[in-house]
């Protein structure tokens, strides 16, 4: 009898995506061992690999590529709408081209989180397909290109990709995507990391009642000027490495050899922008959050209305954040009472409803 098989197709356009899709795929291949997973991603391979437990095969490349960014909170809108256009000139001819990937694979199910072009080939095809996320595409180009002359048709290409799904598993939080058929709403999904404060305090030399701030924007860059900052004392920042910043108060997170989860989990709080990986994991591992705000994002009230009534939270301006004026933000954010921690039980909703097709019972 033939192993299940399932073709997993992952959004690059930042961490979020990987941060959703991990947790399902550990939940389901704990339920179904012998399923052999293809992974197509524009994500490194050991990226994927410091969250997806399974073994898999790695397909390197990108059927979306979501928003051209200025950095993490910005959108180049002019670059994206031409990606767009570009991508929608020969519309069936590129679903035509990845029919033939996928039908040459012969997966049992396509999950895509949350590229739209497998789901068409998938359907051109004849292959069921399930599609995840907090957001999607079409609603985000909607409102922001409803009104080009150019826009309804490639509005209605994307939907119809949606359309075609078996289902679509709409994350808390997330959009309301009035425009989807087969919508159906399920918990958080988010990884839980170990409590390994003591030990990471101790490796990067914490004096007595230091705490531990982590800087991570979710896979897109924004550098922020620490070495300009005023020095605030008992407060030491974990930073990206790519920052290549050598500083007395910061330390580079990648460098400590610890899974992110695990990091999030033992700091004293986190600075991020709005996202559903960093927010829905820093609300279920009970860290609290400073935000910068993402200008014009839709999906980004959804995540704040949430994140606001399940976790320590507060915003920051950018302006506040560039010249390094946290005291009194993180200040506040720590005064503020715990709350009880949501409880990321989507993952296990969304690998049930994806078992049916790989464990041969039929939808």
């Amino acid at each position: 009898m033939s192993r299940p098989h399932l073709f997993v197709d992952i959004s690059a356009h930042g961490f979020g995506h990987l941060a959703q899709v991990a947790p399902v795929l550990n939940a389901l291949t704990e339920r179904l061992p012998a399923l052999r997973l293809t992974i197509r991603s524009g994500l490194p391979t050991a990226k994927l690999q410091t969250r997806i437990a399974a073994a898999f095969t790695h397909l390197i490349g990108s059927s979306d590529f979501g928003y051209v960014m200025h950095d993490a909170v910005s959108l180049d809108l002019p670059a994206t709408a031409l990606a767009y256009r570009r991508q929608h000139a020969d519309w069936p001819a590129q679903v035509e081209r990845d029919a033939r990937v996928i039908a040459g694979l012969r997966p049992d199910l396509v999950f895509s989180d949350v590229a739209y072009l497998p789901l068409a080939a998938a359907a051109l095809v004849g292959i069921p397909s399930v599609a995840m996320c907090s957001l999607n595409w079409a609603d985000l180009f909607a409102h922001f290109f409803a009104g080009e002359s150019w826009a309804a048709e490639i509005h209605g290409q994307m939907l119809a990709a949606y359309h075609s799904v078996e289902s679509f598993l709409r994350l808390t939080p997330g959009m309301g995507m009035p425009e989807l058929r087969r919508l159906r709403s399920i918990a958080p999904v988010a990884a839980l990391g170990n409590d390994c404060r003591e030990a990471l305090r101790r490796q990067v030399g914490c004096a007595t009642g230091e705490r531990l701030v982590l800087i991570a924007f979710g896979g897109v860059s924004k550098a922020l000027p620490i070495a300009d900052w005023p020095p605030l004392a008992g407060v030491r920042w974990l930073i990206p490495q790519d920052w290549q910043l050598e500083h007395p108060s910061v330390v580079s997170f990648e460098g400590l050899g610890r899974p992110f989860t695990d990091l999030l989990a033992s700091v004293d709080a986190v600075i991020t922008k709005p996202g559903y990986g960093t927010f829905a994991e820093a609300a279920c591992n009970g860290t609290p959050v400073l935000y910068l705000r993402r200008s014009d994002w839709p999906e980004q009230d959804a995540l704040l209305d949430w994140l606001n009534g399940h976790a320590r939270c507060r915003e920051v301006s950018e302006a506040d954040l560039l010249d390094g004026c946290l005291h009194a933000a993180l200040e506040a954010l720590w005064r503020q009472p715990a709350r009880p921690v949501p409880r990321p039980s989507g993952a296990e909703e969304a690998a049930a409803a994806l078992l049916p097709w790989l464990a041969g019972r039929g939808a």
